[in-house]
């Protein structure tokens, strides 16, 4: 029994294009990386409804879309969109953005010696 103008949210991940089946979206929500008007969605049945705020963690993305409808049909993309208002912020510019990997720093000369510099070695030990 569904209430109308009510939804489940493993349902409307798929008509809204968030991910690519159903199964997908129910392990999304399982896994904690939905929420519901800041409350994690525990179970894939979850309800939403219209005016909902959903915040969806996908792949070093957050999205924050508010639900504008629920789905009939996992149609095209244009139909899709129809069903949420994307009120994330702007991604950061690549040129503010931290990089994911910090090069280290380390001063020369201080890391594994060079062949060179082993040959050296083993000749004052007297290793020959």
């Amino acid at each position: 029994m569904v209430a109308e103008g009510r939804q489940r949210i493993d349902k409307w991940l798929f008509f809204s294009r968030a991910v690519k089946s159903r199964s997908l979206a129910a392990k999304l929500v399982v896994a904690g990386r939905v929420r519901i008007n800041r409350d994690k969605a525990a179970q894939a049945s979850d309800m939403v409804r219209p005016g909902d705020v959903l915040t969806i963690t996908l792949e070093r993305r957050i999205f924050i879309w508010k639900v504008l409808g629920t789905g009939t049909r996992r149609g095209p993309a244009e139909e899709a969109r129809t069903l949420y208002e994307d009120i994330s912020p702007p991604p950061a510019p690549k040129s503010e953005a931290i990089p994911d990997a910090i090069p280290a720093l380390r001063e020369a000369g201080s890391g594994r010696p060079t062949k060179k510099q082993r040959r050296e070695t083993d000749r004052l030990l007297g290793e020959d």
